[in-house]
């Protein structure tokens, strides 16, 4: 491929986001918490064509690394993602991402009388009851959530 055949161009040190299932893309943004706010180029594409899926999103950021947390936060959201980690434009890691059956810290329990809604300080617990429809439960208060509706910490 040339360079001019190219939609996204290379980065130098960062994360690339690839495979997201189609029209996934902003959802990930928004719990990745990523904004622009921190100054670094973020690079989106949505609805590109691809031969692994029919369509997929795409996110480039530079200048930051997903840690652990980010990436279990991917995995339930867009379960057939990768992330590379760039550094000085060679790809250094690749992750496979796979959901799993704990989720913890990551989203809100949607029940606001639930304990880690009060001032208890208690982090949430989601266990993965469903993987193909992606159905959560409190491990906390036994609430059924939808990924697709519940927030993010």
């Amino acid at each position: 491929m040339e360079q001019s055949d190219l939609i996204v161009r290379r980065i130098k040190d960062g994360t690339v986001i690839d495979h997201i299932n189609e029209g996934k893309g902003l959802k990930v943004l928004e719990a990745l918490d990523i904004d622009g706010s921190c100054g670094s180029v973020i690079t989106i594409a949505l609805n590109m064509p691809s031969g692994k899926l029919k369509k997929k999103d795409m996110i480039k950021v530079e200048g930051r690394f997903l840690e652990d947390d980010d990436t279990n936060k991917l995995a339930v959201i867009a379960p057939s993602s990768t992330v590379n980690i760039i550094k000085d434009y060679k790809l250094v890691e690749k992750r496979h991402l796979s959901l799993p059956n704990e989720i913890d810290r990551i989203f809100r329990c949607s029940n606001p009388d639930c304990i880690t809604n009060s001032t208890e300080h208690i982090e949430s617990i989601m266990d993965l009851i469903d993987k193909e429809a992606m159905i959560l439960k409190c491990r906390y208060c036994a609430r059924i959530l939808d990924v697709n509706e519940i927030k993010y910490n």
